[in-house]
């Protein structure tokens, strides 16, 4: 295995023992944050605050090193400002966040709590991955010998 697929399979599962752990897979406790104005139930706030730590720490580590550990560069965003697709694609992780109380994440880690509704929910993110991959992604063709206008 190379080190990269090492430490992301590693990462990932540190990620998904932490989402099980602190309840982010339950969607009713997820439901139960997001309604502010109902039974709110405070602790996921705590959950992401907690999170900020250790990721300002490995942040600042980043900042220090020459390159990661198992690549030749880091991959950083060069864009800095926040753009129409940006937006639109929070906008929509949020309401389907607040309608199911999954998100991506949370979602693979519970299909092995409860399979069906993870693995619908799972199945209709990966629907809708497709449709935008078509509608979005694909290149735009036009202009001098038929090369993609993008």
């Amino acid at each position: 295995m190379r080190a990269d697929a090492g430490i992301g399979l590693l990462a990932g599962l540190i990620f998904g023992a932490g989402l099980a752990l602190s309840g982010m897979a339950d969607p009713a406790r997820v439901r139960g944050f997001l309604d502010i104005f109902g039974a709110w139930d405070p602790t996921l706030a705590f959950v992401m605050g907690g999170a900020l730590v250790p990721m300002v720490i490995a942040w600042r580590i980043r900042a220090r090193m020459a390159r990661p550990f198992a690549a030749p560069a880091f991959d950083l965003p060069t864009r800095t400002q926040p753009d129409r697709a940006l937006l639109t694609g929070a906008v929509l992780f949020g309401i389907g966040w607040g309608v199911a109380g999954l998100c991506p994440g949370p979602a693979i880690a519970d299909l092995s709590l409860a399979p069906l509704p993870a693995a619908i929910f799972v199945l209709a993110m990966l629907a809708g991955m497709g449709l935008h991959r078509l509608a979005v992604d694909r290149p735009v063709y036009g202009g001098a010998a038929g090369s993609p206008a993008r």
